[in-house]
């Protein structure tokens, strides 16, 4: 039997490979001079989500609710962005507290000292924050926190869980210095990407104050299921947790040797019997 030449044998995609290993978008292919129809809807699909994130509803509430067997005094906070258009226009407004959130601060150190703890003296202040996406805080935030904690040991004193609203990272710096704490974590919604509307960052800051830069934070990115796992990521945040304390800094100063210290080795490959 003759084989025509006209016999269509189907050939393998040589990208469907790399495509187990990346979310990234990678041999779309093409029909014309465009992309084909799958592929635009995907990402028009996607584009939609990241969208959705930004501009998604902060639900501390169900949020506290969500931590609140930790045990840990909750206070809710607001930057000076009175609503989401305002706080993409005027990041500035999202770096500083609204003037109710600053006496709720007030506040929350009075009753510490009326429980005879004393204000101010704080190793670490935790902040859950809605960044640019809320759906990151929410689906990711909680047990980011929870995990956290239980790593660390009982010389860590850890101040109230504060929850802030239109907050941007440097919020996390005037909310730390008016509880007295040496150290702030902020646990916040990064900017979402096209494959990744759910991603959380953690930034820590030593003796952290206003106007505190970029350069004096140490960052973990990517927090999420298909990202850096939050259990990981919680070790790590642990890690220069205990570092920044040891050094008294952070930041470009503070030498992260997490990966060299925590590098698994690959097992050997077995040899031919």
């Amino acid at each position: 039997m003759t084989v025509s030449d006209n016999t269509h044998i189907p050939r393998l995609d040589p990208w469907s490979r790399l495509r187990v290993h990346t979310s990234a978008r990678i041999g779309l292919g093409r029909v014309g001079d465009g992309l084909p129809t799958s592929q635009l809807l995907e990402f028009q699909m996607a584009h939609a989500r990241a969208r959705d994130s930004v501009h998604m509803p902060f639900e501390g509430e169900n949020l506290a609710r969500d931590i609140a067997d930790l045990g840990l005094p909750v206070v809710p906070v607001q930057s000076r962005a009175a609503n989401r258009a305002e706080y993409l226009q005027r990041p500035d407004y999202g770096r500083t507290l609204d003037e109710d959130s600053k006496a709720r601060l007030l506040s929350a150190q009075g009753d510490a000292a009326t429980e005879g703890a004393a204000a101010g003296d704080y190793d670490v202040v935790f902040i859950l924050a809605d960044g640019l996406s809320a759906r990151a805080v929410h689906e990711n935030g909680a047990e980011m926190l929870r995990q956290s904690l239980g790593l660390l040991d009982e010389s860590w004193k850890i101040g109230p869980v504060v929850i802030a609203s239109q907050a941007r990272v440097a919020l996390g710096d005037e909310i730390a210095s008016r509880l007295k704490a040496k150290i702030s974590i902020i646990l916040i919604g990064e900017r979402p990407g096209l494959s990744s509307a759910d991603s959380l960052g953690a930034y820590l800051t030593w003796a952290p104050k206003p106007g505190c830069s970029n350069a004096q934070r140490n960052c973990i990115s990517n927090i999420r299921p298909a990202g850096f796992p939050v259990g990981e990521a919680a070790r790590k945040l642990v890690y220069l947790m205990g570092e920044a304390r040891k050094n008294g800094l952070s930041g470009v100063h503070l030498k992260d040797n997490y990966s060299a210290l925590h590098l698994v080795k690959a097992p050997s490959p077995a040899l031919p019997e």
